[in-house]
């Protein structure tokens, strides 16, 4: 049933949202140089790496050159790549994902092969069960990492000391309790989130300061 209802939403959204789709690629293509859609290898179903897709939001460097982190008025961020991150329209080209059995339109976001390493074995097991997803409650929480963590000394380490863990029990949860009707719940959420143009109060109050996200598109 989840399957389906995926491949079917997916689906139709592909379909009914092509001429944003268009739009935002010719936007993307005509303000910077470099390919449209930005592809980085991230871990999926069962330990199965793939290549995540997103319309590119930051200029185009060579591997290795910029640093490991990502803030808030990071100057490798293109104008247009500001409001594709705000508005979360960068995050489109994954309803491909969704279609080709790479992803969900809800489950654990998939992370890069360094921090799914760091998952405990038993964490892992259960995280990697399912498809991960487009959005998430975890995705909701922490919609404004970037802002969120702005202050850290070390930022990845906050990352992965604070935030990580936190993101882990969340995709345990899922994995645990997912069902149809909860996950039209989340995407219920998720959209109003970007509507309202805001994540959660309750990060933005607990975490404020403590550290910038790693910079992997995310």
């Amino acid at each position: 049933m989840k399957r389906a209802f995926d491949v079917l939403v997916a689906g139709l959204g592909l379909v009914v949202l092509a001429p944003m789709l268009a739009i935002v690629a010719a936007l993307v293509a005509l303000t910077s140089r470099g390919p449209v859609v930005f592809r980085q290898l991230r871990v999926g179903r069962h330990g199965k790496p793939f290549e995540m897709l997103k319309f590119r939001s930051m200029v185009v460097a060579p591997a290795g050159s910029g640093p490991l982190v990502t803030v808030a008025g990071d100057r490798r961020i293109t104008p247009v790549g500001r409001l594709l991150r705000a508005t979360k329209l960068d995050e489109l080209p994954q309803l491909w994902n969704v279609v080709c059995g790479d992803m969900s339109l809800v489950g654990p976001r998939p992370e890069v092969p360094k921090y799914v390493a760091l998952y405990p074995a038993n964490v892992a097991i259960k995280v990697l069960s399912v498809r991960p997803g487009i959005t998430d409650e975890a995705s909701i929480l922490f919609r404004n990492e970037n802002e969120i963590l702005a202050r850290a000394a070390d930022p990845e380490r906050a990352y992965v000391e604070e935030i990580l863990p936190r993101k882990l029990a969340l995709y345990e949860r899922y994995a645990e309790r997912h069902s149809l009707r909860g996950d039209l719940g989340i995407i219920a959420r998720t959209l109003w989130c970007v509507v309202a143009g805001r994540g959660s109060d309750a990060v933005s109050h607990q975490s404020a300061g403590r550290g910038r996200a790693p910079a992997n598109e995310e």
